[in-house]
């Protein structure tokens, strides 16, 4: 007698290239893991001390399902000084990690059947949270020209078929460092203005950016009669990745859905965690600063030692923290990423985990101590050249 299997549609996601990988080298500890997207370094200090401050104080009990209200005025505080924007605690959500919040931007707008259009490659996660709910991924290739990615604006649009329930954009993009810049963002809005489509946004990597304070956000060009929706997370910038906190920006009539379906997915979050976040807007700009100084070193580490291998093409990253490269001659990227785990201990994500797109390509994440950088660079060099 066989099992229930579940829905055909949930059978049919693929398992995770990065973690089947990863899964595989459990126990080996002379592994140097620059697969996963995070910094090397832990939560600072005085969040942890405001997390664990709360605890003490018995903030233990059940909260408002869109998180608690001097949250969710940092986050619109926080928000308006990067981008001269005039959000309110109504147009914010407070949600368990970016990816719930992504879940729920999905679940709150898009139909089963519907398409979704994205640029790709892409974060796994992306496309695989529209597939859950039944609706049709559709990709447009983002592309290496003149030492850089880029994404042809009018091939994203004629991708969209008259079924498009949304437009699903990583910008800062995960894995390629690509970014928007601002006319190609107002271009995308007024695109879905006309055809009536839900823009949902990842912006998660907005603070790491190479050539100013912030990436461009479309949260500055969107009004409160657009149909929106923007994800961000507090796991890169401030290093709580473990921590599971992220938020979504929406338009206030909006907002009673988003508490809605939240209710119905996790129903609150722990109070200690919203409480270093809050600690993280308030008292956390120097580390973020002082981030971007050690990932810019380190992204000129890579770029200058890639350069000195004439098998290796990387288009330079203008933002995240990844190198996503190609090695002349490989075609499949997760057998090559197995050869560089056995044969140099070191650990990447293979291309193809982010789409067809991403196929002969790997991804380095290079948010780590520079000796530690240095170190897997050397080991992959044979292999390599």
């Amino acid at each position: 007698m066989s099992l229930p299997a579940g829905r055909p549609t949930v059978r049919a996601l693929q398992p995770s290239l990065i973690r089947k990988l990863s899964n595989s080298a459990i126990g080996k500890t002379d592994v140097i893991p620059l697969w996963f997207g995070e910094p090397d370094k832990p939560t600072p200090e005085f969040i942890r001390q405001a997390a664990k401050d709360a605890i003490d104080e018995g903030q233990t009990f059940y909260q408002p399902n869109l998180g608690i209200l001097e949250l969710r005025q940092a986050l619109a505080h926080y928000q308006n000084g990067l981008y001269g924007t005039a959000l309110t605690a109504e147009n914010i959500g407070v949600t368990p990690s970016g990816m719930t919040a992504l879940a729920v931007a999905l679940q709150c707008v898009v139909a089963e059947g519907a398409a979704v259009v994205l640029p790709s490659p892409v974060w796994p996660n992306l496309p695989a949270a529209a597939e859950i709910l039944g609706a049709e991924v559709l990709r447009v290739s983002l592309r290496p020209r003149c030492d850089a990615w880029r994404l042809d604006l009018d091939e994203l649009f004629d991708a969209c078929p008259k079924n498009t329930g949304a437009l699903l954009i990583n910008s800062p993009n995960n894995p390629t460092g690509w970014m928007l810049e601002n006319d190609e963002q107002r271009q995308i809005i007024e695109f879905c203005r006309e055809r009536d489509i839900w823009l949902i946004a990842d912006e998660v990597y907005n603070r790491i950016v190479y050539d100013r304070d912030c990436a461009p956000s479309f949260a500055d060009k969107v009004t409160e009669d657009d149909k929106y929706l923007i994800v961000n997370s507090f796991s890169k910038s401030w290093a709580m990745t473990g921590w599971r906190l992220g938020w979504l920006t929406a338009p206030k009539s909006l907002i009673g859905t988003l508490a809605a379906v939240a209710e119905f997915n996790f129903s609150c979050i722990f109070a200690p965690t919203q409480i270093a976040g809050i600690t993280a807007l308030k008292e956390g700009e120097d580390f973020v600063r002082a981030s971007m100084g050690r990932y810019l070193a380190a992204r000129d580490m890579v770029v200058s030692r890639f350069a000195e291998l004439p098998r290796v093409t990387l288009p330079l990253p203008s933002a995240a923290f990844y190198a996503f490269f190609s090695v002349d001659g490989v075609t499949d990227s997760y057998a090559f990423a197995e050869r560089v785990l056995h044969e140099c201990g070191v650990g990447l994500a293979p291309g193809a985990a982010f789409g067809p797109q991403g196929e002969g390509y790997l991804r380095l994440c290079f948010a780590a101590e520079p000796p530690l950088l240095d170190r897997a660079l050397t080991q992959m060099q044979p292999l390599l050249e």
